[in-house]
């Protein structure tokens, strides 16, 4: 009887054993899955931030020519108010010079009322 009960002992142990030996190899299966999957999702946000990235230079790189051309408009318009300034100062700026020494040296004071 001691035997068997021997036996049954020894054979309870090499099951428990088996088990934990099951137990470990779940276990590394489990990490090694999460680590793969880490990784994956990993590379996943990488592609999408690298697409988001393309994208969001393709619409500046769209959009900035427009404001590019908006520049350009307005320094032509610049230019061109610039020098009907610059003409009118020439036709009537000695005018408009005389006028303000005459001004400046016939002047007139009279006291307030």
């Amino acid at each position: 009887m001691r035997s068997q009960s021997a036996q049954n002992s020894a054979g309870i142990q090499t099951l428990l054993d088996a088990e934990r030996e099951a137990q470990k190899i779940v276990q590394q299966d489990r990490t090694k899955r999460v680590k793969d999957a880490r990784n994956e999702a990993q590379k996943e946000i990488e592609d999408y931030k690298k697409e988001k990235e393309d994208e969001y230079q393709k619409f500046e790189k769209e959009h900035s020519s427009g404001n590019e051309k908006a520049e350009e408009d307005a320094k032509k318009d610049t230019d061109v108010k610039v020098k009907e300034i610059e003409e009118l100062g020439n036709k009537s700026g000695s005018t408009v010079v005389d006028q303000l020494i005459a001004a400046v040296t016939n002047a007139k004071p009279e006291p307030p009322k």
